[in-house]
């Protein structure tokens, strides 16, 4: 009962985060575009390196916004116009990871810095911090269930990948750039691969159960805690594809 009030905004964003991660999730799996986020958060990221090592952490959402929003856009663009868009996208992020070494280094705690932006500890986050990205994944949600699906064309385009500029920003600042990465590809990939139940309602649930599970283990064996959401999304996630395989084989094969 202690470890639940002690780490109940926790177990909040992390759900949070599962719920508004599914929903592009989802959408970046049925596309086949599956660095998109990826990409988008390592460019929001150079905005909050930038913040950390020239402006003393001053601006750091207005910058890492602005980031993900440049980076949003250039997808956008290059999606309608460009053949191989896996491989641009591939570049984007090599680009930001190397962009982002070398402004830290401009630091004496560059590396350090740097493990930060890929997986941070959210176990100790604070409430307030809670109620503001809650409040932005609500406003993201209502608008990816009940505007994004009227919409088409480069509208639609344009839409999806501002919503998704907007959630890295938040999300990348609470959770790190490789967690927001698990948290997007791990539950809507399990929940896609299944057809028995609603896929976002499926990712939602395994991704909650996942992150809270790795959120006890943290706190219970003093573990990093991004890097255990990560590792805990990732085996859960690889352990259910192989078994949903191997049940769909065995069907196939007794017909």
């Amino acid at each position: 009962m202690q470890i639940i009030e002690l780490l109940w905004p926790a177990f909040v964003l992390a759900i949070s985060l599962v719920f508004v991660h599914a929903i592009f999730g989802i959408e970046i799996i049925k596309r086949g575009v599956i660095f998109t986020d990826l990409a988008i958060g390592q460019i929001a990221a150079i905005g909050m390196a930038i913040s950390i090592a020239f402006m003393h952490g001053n601006a750091q959402t207005e910058m890492t916004l602005l980031f993900a929003l440049l980076g949003a856009g250039v997808i956008t663009w290059a999606n309608a116009k460009l053949q191989h868009i896996e491989a641009f996208i591939g570049l984007l992020y090599a680009f930001g990871v190397s962009a982002i070494m070398l402004i830290l280094a401009q630091s004496a705690e560059g590396t350090e810095l740097y493990s930060k932006l890929s997986a941070a500890d959210i176990l100790f986050v604070s409430s307030s911090d809670v109620f503001k990205s809650t409040g932005i994944y609500a406003f993201v949600g209502v608008i990816m269930f009940f505007v994004y699906p009227r919409l088409s064309g480069m509208k639609k385009e344009i839409l999806f990948f501002t919503m998704l500029a907007i959630t890295v920003t938040s999300s990348v600042q609470e959770a790190g750039v490789l967690v927001v990465f698990a948290l997007l590809i791990a539950p809507a990939y399990i929940a896609v691969v299944q057809s028995r139940f609603n896929k976002f309602a499926y990712a939602w649930i395994f991704g909650s159960l996942s992150v809270i599970a790795a959120l006890f283990l943290s706190y219970t064996y003093d573990l990093p805690t991004g890097y255990t959401i990560i590792f805990t999304l990732v085996v859960t996630s690889i352990m259910l594809v192989i078994g949903y395989n191997y049940v769909w084989q065995r069907k196939i094969n007794t017909q």
